[in-house]
């Protein structure tokens, strides 16, 4: 061997140099498989009564946010010859080098697809906090503007904070999944050869997300909670884009005001729906029509219908959203009752916001409001392990995206909180409207025929006076479609002649069940807690 090396000295330095780069990358790969916080776990129970407590406490509440939106003068800006979004310097596309490094620094808006850089700012992108207390028990949700954030992420934000130190039981956050605003999981930025996401940003993210936690929960203050439900239908609202029509059809929506003055503190919102009525031309960055909903309840809608707002911080946190609920396609009416919005943009976005703006409004101060007078907290949060296979498998292996292999399986988490009468169940992922709320079918041409197996559904297992399901909770594990329903390998269902859109972005056809499986675990729990 040291003969060869001495008679063949560039050869064995350039085979050296290999193995050298192979074994870098192996300790890579193996590093990004274990992943970060790998035996962090979660299997918290917490009740505001326990020990004897009366239930007579007040319920106190705080909300706080902090805007998250990247500075773009930081970045370089670009021409975009065609409008087509695409960044492409071989159709004559150009930037200005802003800071001279002989390269383009963009930010990489996420969803739709890669290569979209942002040239401006429609509206702000926020991550927004509410804290709940009861006693000694204190619950923190979160809600960021970003479309999506993997679990690691989560738990690095958790461990961010003394929850002793400021009276901290439980932290759940979820994404709104906005598709207008920076890759926070690395699989949209521009990837030619190597990938350019902006690790720095999600960290950015994180630490406004704590700021924002420790403020709520400095805010909290004794609240009387008026909390209401109602069927929303979906024309003009979303469209259902992929057999069998399934809409979350629940418009779910909490005040909390101060005793004897009624002046909001928070308002609370759900319901399930892409945030990407802006389309995929859109260059600029914005939350979509969450934006126009929060603003419309905060400060209110003006102009013909409009109403005037609520006051105090709205927190909206993503609904059902898989299946594909979307308002591409849809014919989205004006609030002025003439004009219809069909063409993707800040028109349709607006109205969409601002219709449902008006709607929520309308529903808390209707007769369907009601006082909520039960102020306990109660909670129950389980990590689960959910199998992996198709195309993020062998991503999520190498640790390219949700690092953490454990043999075939991605960690995440699955939870479910009460607070007074409003029950909460959080799911890492996009859920199928039908297990949340019935209508699965075993179509023909199916991959797995029979009996559906995700069932009950899960909202008729809930027993809150209004019971909101949270999607991108803790975790983005991609789509959550009904086993029966997943569609990979012909012949297709309902007759189509391609494959459905949806299995292209899930963990597999396990994932449903599992899911399905756990939440029902952490539902049964979540009563004998109460119990």
């Amino acid at each position: 061997m040291a003969s060869f090396v001495r008679r063949h000295k560039i050869l064995s330095g350039v085979l050296l140099f290999i193995l050298m780069l192979a074994l870098g990358a192996f300790a890579l790969i193996r590093v990004r498989m274990h992943g970060p916080f790998r035996d962090y776990r979660v299997d918290v129970e917490l009740h505001s009564l326990a020990g004897g407590l009366a239930a007579n406490a007040p319920l106190y509440v705080g909300v706080a946010r902090r805007d998250i939106t990247p500075d773009l003068a930081r970045f370089d800006p670009w021409t975009d010859k065609d409008g087509n979004s695409k960044f492409e310097r071989e159709k004559g596309d150009t930037y200005q080098d802003r800071d001279g490094n002989g390269d383009f620094d963009f930010v990489w808006l996420g969803g739709f697809s890669e290569n979209r850089p942002a040239q401006g700012v429609n509206d702000p992108l926020w991550t927004r906090a509410i804290a709940f207390r009861h006693h000694q028990t204190t619950v923190v949700l979160v809600s960021i503007d970003c479309v999506g954030l993997t679990h690691e992420r989560f738990i690095k934000l958790r461990k961010s904070i003394d929850h002793a130190q400021h009276g901290i039981t439980h932290i759940l956050s979820s994404s709104t999944h906005t598709h207008n605003s920076p890759d926070t999981m690395g699989i949209w930025s521009y990837r030619p050869v190597f990938g350019r996401f902006n690790e720095s940003y999600v960290e950015f993210i994180l630490d406004r997300s704590r700021e924002a936690i420790l403020e709520a929960v400095g805010n909290l203050q004794p609240a009387e909670a008026i909390i209401a439900t109602e069927e929303l239908e979906p024309q003009g609202f979303v469209r259902d884009s992929r057999m069998p029509m399934v809409y979350d059809r629940h418009l779910n929506a909490a005040q909390f005001v101060k005793p004897g003055t009624g002046e909001t503190i928070a308002t609370l919102v759900s319901w399930g729906n892409h945030p990407e009525a802006m389309g995929s031309r859109n260059p600029l960055l914005s939350s979509d029509f969450a934006h126009y909903w929060r603003e419309g309840m905060e400060e209110g809608v003006e102009g013909t219908n409009g109403m005037a707002g609520l006051g105090g911080i709205c927190v909206f946190v993503q609904g059902p959203v898989g299946g594909l609920m979307t308002p591409l396609g849809l014919d989205v009416p004006d609030k002025d009752g003439t004009t219809v919005h069909r063409e993707n943009g800040v028109g349709k976005t607006r109205a969409l916001g601002e219709n449902l703006a008006l709607r929520t409004i309308r529903l808390l101060q209707s007769e369907r409001a009601e006082r909520m007078t039960n102020p306990v907290i109660s909670g129950v949060a389980q990590t689960i392990f959910v199998p992996i296979e198709g195309t993020y498998r062998i991503p999520i292996m190498l640790g390219l995206i949700h690092p953490g292999w454990y043999d075939g399986k991605a960690r995440s988490e699955v939870s479910a909180l009460r607070i007074g009468d409003i029950e909460m169940l959080a799911i890492p992922g996009e859920i199928y409207p039908e297990i949340v709320d019935g209508g699965i079918e075993s179509p023909e041409g199916g991959d797995h025929p029979g009996k559906p197996i995700e069932v009950p559904p899960l909202r008729d297992e809930m027993r809150g006076r209004v019971n909101m399901v949270f999607n991108l909770a803790n975790d983005e594990i991609g789509y959550i479609i009904p086993r029966t329903q997943w569609d990979v390998d012909p012949p297709y269902t309902y007759g189509s002649e391609k494959a459905p859109y949806g299995e292209v972005n899930s963990g597999g056809s396990d994932v449903g069940v599992v899911i399905h499986r756990e939440s029902l675990n952490v539902l049964r729990r979540l009563r004998e807690v109460r119990e």
